[in-house]
């Protein structure tokens, strides 16, 4: 009898042993099989990142590689582009652009995405305007922008790295006093194509000692902390992957007190003039595109981008997220273009 309830004891302690054993290797698969439904989840959250490219739906990593294919195949017809998508006007908007920016001298401008130059040139001349009316002390002078030139053909240039771009910066800031710096502008683009398409620009027009051309990515721009006065982009940010660090990478390089220009095509309100508009973008610009460059797809994206970017009202609460203050915005044209601006307070 008592080898029996030993027996039975013995057979009772390997059935609890087995039993806990059992329960942990439960557990662990259970632990395992969270942990693999948890990793299956982030990668599915990852694939299904997307973003638009004009109305077609992308993955996110992508949205660069293919805007800057599509720059690189307008490069050289830019100016032809935006004529045909605003019918000439885009030159008065800048004229307008740089009017409202109205840079004091000492002025240091960061350009992004403005490879071609176009708000660059204008910088120049409103600042050596300013200048010689200031050495000539005369009054009643008007300013005028002289129209854009076309383009010549030039040889290919290599373009500063941001370590030379702040290398230069470091040495030049070492022997200028602070009340005797110059005024400056940088163009900072993400396309080498069209960077070369603004230095052989700012060459013709012998400005090529007036500009510093720099590569780089709005969404990481390759400059300190508040080193810039202003902050200008044109007809750039609506090709930006994630606009919202686009903002806060402007916000992050101007001064306290620096000033955030954006000119983009924008949504236009009234029902007789939108529906025209819409005929005309989405049936004669991609033509245009054909006949004028031979790149119908080009064109089209360009067109279908401009009525996926926010509406007026919504960039500035977007603006406002990434922490400028006094965000106010002006249509053009009944909309289809609008200025906003900010201050880094």
């Amino acid at each position: 009898m008592t080898s029996n309830m030993a027996a039975l004891r013995s057979v009772s302690l390997r059935l609890s042993r087995i039993s806990r054993c059992s329960n942990r290797i439960i557990v662990c698969r259970r632990n395992l099989s969270e942990q693999t439904s948890s990793d299956e989840s982030d990668k599915e959250g990852e694939n299904e990142r997307r973003t638009h490219f004009g109305f077609e739906s992308i993955a996110e990593g992508d949205k660069t590689g293919k805007v800057h294919e599509v720059f690189s195949n307008v490069a050289s017809k830019y100016d032809v582009m935006n004529d045909a998508m605003s019918l000439g006007v885009h030159r008065l908007w800048k004229d307008q652009f740089m009017q409202v920016l109205d840079p004091l001298p000492g002025t240091r401008l960061l350009d992004v995405a403005g490879g071609t130059g176009d708000i660059a040139f204008r910088f120049v001349k409103w600042m050596k305007y300013k200048q010689q009316q200031k050495q000539k002390a005369s009054e009643g002078s008007e300013f005028r922008l002289n129209p854009l030139e076309s383009d010549e053909p030039g040889s290919a240039t290599d373009f500063p790295s941001a370590e030379d771009y702040l290398y230069r910066e470091d040495q030049k800031d070492a022997t200028d006093s602070d009340d005797k710096k110059d005024s400056k502008v940088v163009v900072c683009d993400i396309n080498q194509d069209m960077l070369e398409v603004g230095k052989k620009r700012a060459k013709k027009r012998g400005l090529e000692n007036d500009l510093t051309w720099v590569t780089g990515n709005a969404e990481e721009l390759p400059f300190p902390d508040n080193s810039f006065d202003a902050y200008t982009i044109a007809f750039g940010i609506r090709n930006v992957t994630h606009i919202e660090k686009a903002l806060c990478e402007a916000y992050r390089v101007l001064t306290p007190g620096g000033r955030f220009l954006c000119l983009e095509f924008s949504q236009v309100d009234n029902p007789l003039i939108s529906s025209v508009y819409d005929l005309y973008s989405f049936q004669v610009i991609p033509v245009l595109g054909e006949l004028i460059a031979s790149d119908w797809k080009s064109y089209q994206y360009l067109v279908e981008s401009i009525r996926n970017f926010p509406r007026q009202d919504d960039f500035v609460q977007m603006i406002q997220a990434a922490g400028f203050r006094m965000v106010t915005y002006n249509n053009l044209t009944y909309g289809v273009a609008a200025i906003h601006s900010g201050f880094k307070i």
